[in-house]
């Protein structure tokens, strides 16, 4: 179907001087015309839209037969082919890509006139076949079936709409191809990229005679008019370049829309038709009867030739004939055209008016991609009629009703309106106290709202968003009120709307957490606390999964917590660490947004750590998420751990949960070895804080699942000197089996610890480091005497005593000292003779 306006694409026009009658014509580069006749050729320069000058004028080696214009030369063909066969008419078929190869039809390419290393790059490619059945009885005329205009257009690739790249002829990259040819009464544009596709069909008003696509129109001749129609190349073309359109952040016109005609316009005698540049070169000539009449009445008609003409000359070359170049008005002329022809049709809320202004986009999209053809400084006035035409768009999407409602969305946002200058645009005036407000203008500013845009409504519009929510979309009510964009909404006004709200359909746990918030807004505490009392901490945890925003917002790309945020650190932490948790395990927070969100509280920056953050980090553990590294969260907890015990730097708030709390819930925390707790109680640790931290840090090394060796190079703060630090490393080397250096180190510093670590570790296959490490090493000290004597002697008791029972009489007396006394070892040797008569 092709709807009909009466636009005026056409502006002024010009009459050619040539001096023979025209044959064949073409234009060539910026400003060129060529027209041919017999074996001449004229070439006229074409300045501005009012003057065509004579350039100069060539011969051929034969007729002219078809002239065309390439950038390495003029071509021309001097051979003819006629045929005057019967057409034999077959059933229709249309065969695509390789598939037209089946037609019959065979392709042979000729290299003459080629160098031989050139012929490689020439090739036939089948891109389609059809045959047409005419409907015989309707043709008085063969004439009347007869195909032409075959036309391939190629649009390039230009980048984005609002670079200023300027593109070359080398640089140059095909984006899009497509194939035009007509029928006298109808004709067809197919888009050939990666597949082949029937674009669109023209339907003419009358006999066709020729037809000439560009990028923006389709121009035809009839006998008697002039008659230019819309294409949908630049939708085509505009959805190849980029892969954004039809989403929410970009949208065009549909290819499938309907083709229009923008003029049908009077011109006697049409014969042939060309186009270049900005213009359209037309040849009309009177036909043999006008002639004729012509001499009959010759106060009538006033030759063109005047007393020029030749009475001898033949019919055909008597018949009186012009050459016009025809100016097309500049795109955004013609655009602003289309845009007042729209309004007509706005208060009829038709899909006419989205129609016009959607062929009026499509106009400039095409004008900015031919950008060859503009003219300096006609770009940047063309992306503002683009911009104008996106608004145009939107308020259409915005307020009919439509399916298709929601590309109000991208068509605002190519506009670059604010959302400000979008609500602007709508008329608030409602006449019979009901106000009713379109889906796409709901949808654009519900999606705006969520996109956390930088931008803040004032209190006035903030009120108006409010009642069109209420209106139209209820439900998103409390999620509206927490866009950054409503900062300045009056909370009075914002509870009000939603103590109204009938909480049956949705989630009554979210608009309590709504008024919640406007009641800390507006400093009422009381209210706040009773809102906050009327649903159980898990109910509360669901609702800020429903609405993140309530805790967290994001304003120019940083996190920035809410008020409600900063009150929940202050009097309910542990509800907002189980929330902001909640929110990761359901993925509506990442984890450095939320490493980042808990540091912006906490009001601390660079490597410095809240405590809440440090609680959030050991609930993660607790929770066992899935999408968490777990060695990435052991680093995190380990290096703050130990970062805190070497600056015996307390936490700047109360940890969440104890040691124990963590052992007794979380698998990752393992625990802590027996000799550890003999080892820490050698020195007394008054703080609790401390104590605290280091039995985290002891019982995730305890644990099953940490990696010791990651660890190892961070220790180094946490010196050995202290006891604290002591048990850390001598945990770490004993998940790294290094015993006998731990041994050493405990007989150095903590003798008293030595056994209960034995006999911790020192199990199956480390036994034997009972009588090859420790036996040796503790008759050694004993002989050096000191102040630990009696605490070596000890413990070499109960070495003996654990060694008497897992070894034979003789090698045990092979492991005892050569020099020792006797009398010493004789209860552990009659023992170790003995075991066997005992057992």
């Amino acid at each position: 179907m092709v709807q009909l306006y009466n636009l005026h694409p056409f502006g002024s026009q010009q009459v050619v001087p040539c001096k023979l009658e025209p044959e064949r014509f073409c234009g060539g580069g910026r400003d060129t015309l060529f027209v041919a006749a017999g074996c001449k050729v004229e070439a006229f320069t074409v300045v501005g839209q009012e003057l065509c000058q004579p350039r100069c004028v060539f011969s051929t080696l034969g007729r002219v037969l078809r002239l065309a214009y390439s950038e390495a030369g003029i071509s021309n063909e001097t051979s003819q082919l006629e045929s005057d066969d019967f057409v034999i008419c077959q059933k229709p078929m249309e065969l695509l890509g390789e598939n037209s190869k089946q037609s019959g039809i065979s392709v042979t390419l000729e290299s003459t006139g080629l160098a031989d290393e050139k012929i490689k790059y020439f090739h036939v490619q089948h891109l389609f076949y059809r045959r047409f059945a005419p409907d015989i009885s309707s043709c008085l005329l063969s004439d009347d079936v007869r195909l032409h205009s075959l036309q391939l257009l190629p649009i390039y690739q230009t980048g984005s709409l609002t670079s200023d790249r300027k593109n070359s002829s080398q640089e140059k990259v095909l984006l899009s191809l497509f194939c035009f040819f007509s029928l006298p009464h109808v004709g067809y544009l197919y888009m050939i990229v990666k597949s082949v596709e029937l674009m669109s069909v023209y339907q003419y008003p009358e006999k066709s005679q020729q037809a000439v696509l560009t990028p923006q129109f389709l121009h035809v001749i009839t006998s008697n008019n002039l008659q230019c129609y819309t294409v949908r190349c630049s939708a085509a073309a505009a959805r190849e370049e980029d892969p954004y359109v039809d989403t929410t952040l970009k949208a065009c016109p549909p290819i499938s829309m309907d083709v229009c005609a923008l003029r049908i316009q009077l011109f006697i005698g049409l014969k042939a038709i060309c186009h270049f540049k900005n213009h359209v070169v037309l040849l009309t000539k009177a036909d043999p009867e006008t002639i004729t009449e012509r001499r009959e009445s010759p106060k009538r008609f006033l030759s063109r030739k005047g007393t020029s003409v030749n009475p001898k000359t033949p019919p055909v070359a008597e018949a009186g004939w012009n050459l016009y170049i025809v100016n097309t008005i500049s795109p955004v002329q013609l655009y602003k055209e289309m845009v007042d022809y729209s309004n007509a049709y706005k208060t009829a809320k038709t899909q006419s008016c989205i129609h016009l202004l959607s062929e009026a986009h499509l106009l400039v999209r095409a004008a900015l991609m031919d950008a060859s053809q503009l003219e300096p400084g006609e770009k940047a006035e063309l992306l503002e009629a683009f911009k104008e035409s996106c608004g145009h768009l939107g308020d259409c999407y915005s307020r009919l009703e439509t399916q298709h409602s929601h590309l109000a969305l991208p068509y605002y946002k190519m506009s670059g309106l604010s959302m400000a200058e979008v609500l602007a645009r709508v008329d608030w005036a409602v006449e019979d106290g009901s106000q009713k407000y379109e889906r796409g203008l709901i949808f654009y500013i519900n999606h705006s709202l969520y996109e956390n845009l930088d931008e803040e409504l004032s209190e006035e519009l903030s009120a108006k968003v409010v009642q069109m929510f209420y209106v139209a979309e209820p439900k998103q009510l409390p999620h509206i009120l927490c866009s950054p964009s409503m900062k300045n909404i009056d909370p009075l006004t914002a509870i009000r709307y939603l103590r109204k709200l009938d909480t049956s359909g949705f989630s009554s746990v979210l608009v309590t957490l709504a008024k919640a918030a406007m009641a800390l807004k507006m400093g009422d505490l009381d209210m706040h606390k009773n809102e906050m009392k009327s649903h159980s901490e898990m109910k509360l945890v669901c609702g800020f999964i429903l609405e993140p925003r309530l805790l967290i917002q994001q304003r120019k790309g940083q996190i920035v917590p809410t008020e409600f945020a900063v009150h929940l650190k202050e009097t309910q932490p542990g509800l907002l660490v189980a929330s902001v948790l909640a929110l990761q395990k359901n993925n509506k927070i990442g984890i450095e947004e939320a490493d980042s969100f808990f540091k912006v509280l906490c009001g601390k920056d660079g490597d410095t750590i809240p405590q809440l953050l440090v609680d959030f980090w050991e609930a993660q553990l607790v929770a066992c998420l899935p999408d968490v590294v777990l060695q990435e969260l052991f680093f995190k907890l380990t290096s703050q751990y130990i970062w805190r015990l070497s600056k015996r730097q307390p936490p700047d708030t109360t940890p969440l949960r104890t040691s124990e709390d963590l052992i007794n819930t979380c698998s990752h925390y393992g625990l802590i070895n027996p000799w550890v707790n003999v080892l820490i109680s050698s020195e007394s640790l008054v703080d609790k804080n401390y104590t605290e931290d280091l039995s985290k840090l002891q019982s995730l090394i305890c644990g099953p699942s940490f990696d010791i060796a990651s660890i190892i190079p961070f220790l180094e703060p946490l010196s050995e000197d202290t006891v604290a630090g002591l048990s850390v490393h001598v945990l770490c080397h004993t998940r790294l089996k290094e015993y006998e250096q731990c041994i050493d180190r405990l007989l150095e510093r903590c003798p008293e610890a030595v056994i209960p670590y034995a006999n911790h570790e020192l199990k199956e296959e480390n036994r034997t480091l009972w009588w090859k490490k420790l036996l040796p090493e503790l008759c050694q000290r004993i002989k050096c005497g000191g102040e630990k004597y009696q605490l070596y002697l000890s413990s070499l008791k109960e070495t003996l005593s654990v060694v008497a029972v897992e070894l034979e009489l003789r090698d045990f007396l092979n492991v005892l000292p050569e020099d020792g006394t006797a009398a010493f070892f004789l209860p552990y040797l009659l023992y170790c003779s003995r075991k066997k008569s005992l057992t």
